[in-house]
């Protein structure tokens, strides 16, 4: 797939969203600022939207700053953010995550790729999103769902979505850097799923050599 297909594919796609009513999807950077940002990328992990936003809604009512997550008892970060997916190591990063924003960095998020990467816990993904939806920053966040989708069209041919990431870097022009996430979670959420995706309701039906698709519907 060339970048002519590509923005035409996206184009069909963010407007098919448009006309959906897809998944809650989480507004983690909606009036937060980055270490709320920072906190609720990383509680998101494996975790359903609705749920990662009520945890996160209930830590930040209760706190402000990496100081007072700090502050909580490791029972009390656990129950603020219980029912969460690993909800117990999530909490003992967390308290990792702020120590270092504390020692490191004055308790403030850094706003760079590099200096995010520094950090306790935080991974390529996570670091893209914080970078994105906090500082406006040009990254590129591949999940599962941008990894599947990229390699499911042919644009990139790769093993993992750090490998996406770089190859995308690469190769997708920079416009659509911030977005692509957004646009493909959200499009592999109800329509390029993983396994016997809707492609008879796909808007880029015509322009998907489907690859590695066993079973559609």
């Amino acid at each position: 797939m060339n970048n002519r297909i590509l923005a035409a594919n996206l184009a069909r796609i963010e407007k098919s969203l448009k006309q959906r009513t897809p998944p809650a999807m989480v507004k983690i950077g909606q009036k937060a600022d980055p270490f709320r940002i920072l906190v609720g990328c990383l509680i998101s992990a494996r975790t359903r939207d609705e749920v990662t936003e009520a945890a996160c809604t209930r830590l930040f009512q209760r706190i402000k700053d990496p100081q007072g997550l700090l502050e909580l008892t490791p029972r009390q970060l656990e129950k603020e953010i219980y029912p969460v997916a690993f909800y117990r190591n999530k909490a003992k990063a967390l308290k990792s995550l702020s120590s270092d924003l504390i020692e490191r960095f004055d308790g403030q998020v850094p706003e760079t790729l590099e200096e995010l990467l520094t950090l306790q816990g935080v991974g390529r993904k996570t670091a893209n999103l914080t970078l994105i939806l906090a500082f406006d920053g040009m990254g590129i966040c591949v999940d599962t769902h941008v990894h599947r989708i990229a390699n499911r069209w042919g644009y990139v041919e790769t093993a993992t979505p750090d490998q996406t990431e770089a190859a995308l870097r690469e190769k997708l022009p920079k416009k659509y850097w911030q977005k692509i996430n957004e646009w493909l979670v959200g499009f592999g959420q109800t329509v390029c799923k993983p396994l016997s995706p809707l492609c008879s309701q796909c808007p880029v039906d015509k322009h998907c050599p489907r690859i590695g698709v066993d079973k559609y519907r």
